[in-house]
């Protein structure tokens, strides 16, 4: 295959977001690892490490892929060690190494020295687990139980690229909470079992987080950045994108109480249907430039979350009520519809509902993603 024929395409890809700030928000002498997903093969691979939210350096020490019981080692530069300064990232040299389609690698790193571990995402799902150990652990086939534990929390790794042929590519799922948790995986598995080969699913999510606003606060720093500030930053970090999904605005709709409640969550905070709509409109300007089609999820139900009142909701099916009807867009993905009850419309199907009233149950997740327009997948 020439390499007129070949691109990068990102096949996993995540958010880096603020870590909630802990006493222990340092680590020293830790390997991460993360199994990496590939929908479709190719010959060499690229990796993306972001120190974004981070107020100092971080060092890491080594990286390597294993495919198949092989270790190929990573390098920046020709060197097995970088340091990204805080706010920046680093994409290593190309690896040239065997990729098969549908399967998973895994990408290790160890940081020896004291590191500051606050750039960093929250991500769940049934093909979204990572895990870490005690010791330089990146050349160990498999973590010794006593040593380890798994996590959900992903830090510095943003992204992940395959070299591969051309008809492959990607469609990026942007948002909050509900994105980072499980539909987009499930979304891939669709992939799979409906044969479409040639497209790999990655997020950028982020827990919390406002399309309008975000927290000074360290109480609540770890919700995120708002959109202005974290969508030109994610999206256009990703290879091989021609379609983004953005699912976003519940927050900026259910956190403001009101000081006499919470002193960091204002009423001035809630927009208006308008404000959050014109917040929209920014990412789809955005995304336009990059060159994107543009598909938006309408908001899903939240009567019985903890913050729920009807102007909340009237406020939520005016936002949804655009999105379904605007021409801005290459089209809707009715969320709302997929996991509301038909007899109570502002709440979820009970099978649907994790019981807080807000985020979906794993059957609702996946009714999510079945809920996804065909065209998205085939491109």
């Amino acid at each position: 295959m020439s390499s007129q024929a070949m691109h990068w395409a990102s096949v996993w890809g995540n958010a880096v977001s603020i870590a909630e700030n802990r006493p222990e928000s340092f680590s020293k002498n830790i390997t991460l690892r993360y199994p990496i997903y590939t929908q479709f093969g190719g010959t060499a691979l690229r990796l993306t490490f972001d120190n974004f939210c981070g107020t100092e350096p971080i060092t890491i020490d080594k990286t390597t892929v294993q495919i198949n019981g092989t270790f190929y080692a990573v390098l920046f530069g020709g060197e097995r060690a970088v340091t990204i300064p805080a706010g920046e990232h680093a994409v290593s040299d190309a690896l040239e190494c065997p990729v098969q389609a549908q399967t998973t690698f895994d990408v290790s790193f160890y940081l020896k020295d004291y590191t500051q571990m606050r750039s960093v995402v929250f991500t769940c799902g049934p093909i979204s687990e990572a895990s870490y150990a005690l010791g330089d652990q990146t050349e160990t086939p498999n973590f010794p139980i006593d040593i380890s534990r798994t996590t959900h929390y992903f830090y510095f790794l943003s992204n992940v690229s395959v070299y591969t042929e051309k008809e492959n590519r990607t469609v990026l799922c942007y948002g909050d909470s509900i994105t980072a948790q499980d539909w987009p995986d499930y979304l891939t598995m669709r992939c799979i079992q409906e044969g479409y080969d040639h497209t790999a699913i990655i997020r950028r999510a982020t827990s919390g987080s406002r399309i309008l606003r975000e927290y000074n606060c360290i109480t609540y720093e770890s919700y995120g950045l708002s959109g202005e500030r974290r969508f030109p930053h994610e999206v256009p970090s990703s290879d091989g994108v021609d379609t983004i999904l953005i699912q976003q605005g519940i927050n900026d709709i259910i956190h403001p109480v009101g000081t006499g409640v919470n002193p960091f969550r204002p009423m001035s905070d809630l927009p208006t249907a308008e404000e959050l709509i014109e917040g929209l409109k920014y990412y789809i300007r955005e995304a336009r430039s990059y060159g994107y089609k543009v598909y938006v999820g309408t908001l899903l139900p939240i009567e019985g979350w903890r913050t729920y009142a009807p102007f909340r909701d009237e406020l939520r099916n005016a936002y949804n009520e655009w999105i379904r009807t605007t021409d801005l867009i290459d089209g809707c993905v009715d969320f709302d519809k997929a996991v509301r009850n038909p007899e109570k419309p502002s709440a979820f199907l009970p099978v649907y509902d994790s019981g807080d009233h807000l985020h979906p149950s794993a059957a609702g997740y996946k009714a999510m993603a079945e809920a996804v327009n065909k065209e998205i997948l085939e491109g």
